[in-house]
């Protein structure tokens, strides 16, 4: 199969055209038209067989995922999506029909539920099966939630459970049957939550590498400490029957979740949760001291944080 047979074959037409693209798949570059009073928001993720997913992983999972993982950077900054671009190093072997139908169908689904449309890209042949995209969004100008803004004081929160892709990996990898497998590749972003949190939450971030390790660049980022409360982080009942240092090392040094990690005034936590009752859970609260300080009921915990390292 050719570069411009497998383009045409399989990806000009998978997502629906947003309106904002004037000129997608088939020339140079993409021409795109900018909403007025919005800030373009961009990321780019690289996906590597055997490296960020398992060589069982479906072709579906692994198109869906290569998507979503970027969505989950656009809700991170309570971004709407928009487009991505999508750079495709291809084996031999995943050149073909089947792997590409499959793949695809994942990527369009995503896109679909999202309205994202892929306006570009580019494949080439390669030894190993890698995926990078590039995704774009817009938010209304000046209102981007960073990672620095957070303020002593504020509630920590997170979007929902934590440690159930860490879980399932370590089940599919030890060749037993998950429970848990589409946390693990069919993660959901939380584009909705984080276009509700625009106004509410002074920093935020997504988690992908660890709630530990993630949770660490707001604290860096603000030169500030927080206390967290292990048995106030939501997880999958699977994993409450598991003995605590187990637990605690899929939630917080796992990674995967492509949930929320945030912070906000006690005043707008409160208004949140009038307007918006349990979409959110409070697991701490930002102080002054430097450093993450985690407890369990109350009794102070010792335990290494050390999440998903790219190298």
């Amino acid at each position: 199969m050719s570069e411009f047979s497998l383009i045409y074959q399989h990806f000009k037409n998978c997502t629906p055209k947003n309106p904002l693209t004037q000129i997608g798949i088939g020339d140079d570059c993409a021409v795109s038209n900018i909403p007025p009073n919005a800030q373009l928001v961009s990321c780019v993720d690289t996906l590597v067989m055997g490296r960020h997913f398992p060589h069982s992983t479906s072709a579906y999972a692994v198109g869906f995922k290569s998507v979503a993982v970027n969505l989950s950077d656009l809700a991170s900054m309570g971004a709407t999506p928009y487009a991505i671009l999508l750079g495709l190093s291809l084996p031999s072997h995943f050149a073909n029909d089947e792997f590409l139908g499959e793949f695809t169908q994942g990527l369009a689904d995503i896109c679909r539920a999202f309205n994202v449309d892929l306006i570009g890209g580019d494949t080439t042949k390669s030894e190993i099966l890698t995926i990078s995209v590039t995704a774009l969004g817009f938010v209304p100008s000046g209102q981007a939630i960073l990672r620095s803004g957070a303020k002593v004081g504020d509630v920590v929160c997170v979007s929902s459970e934590i440690g159930s892709a860490s879980f399932a990996l370590k089940q599919i990898l030890n060749g037993e049957k998950s429970d848990l497998q589409n946390a693990l590749d069919l993660p959901n972003p939380q584009i909705k939550l984080g276009q509700k949190l625009i106004g509410f939450a002074n920093s935020m971030i997504d988690i992908s590498d660890g709630l530990g390790q993630d949770f660490g660049h707001i604290l860096t980022a603000n030169d500030v400490g927080a206390v967290l409360d292990l048995a106030k982080i939501p997880c999958n009942r699977l994993l409450q029957t598991l003995p605590n240092d187990e637990k605690w090392q899929h939630i917080l040094n796992g990674g995967d979740d492509y949930q929320l990690c945030f912070t906000m005034s006690q005043e707008n936590f409160a208004k949140f949760n009038e307007l918006y009752p349990n979409e959110i859970f409070a697991i701490g609260e930002i102080v002054a001291d430097k450093g993450l300080k985690l407890v369990n009921h109350g009794e102070k915990v010792n335990f290494t944080i050390n999440g998903w390292q790219h190298f």
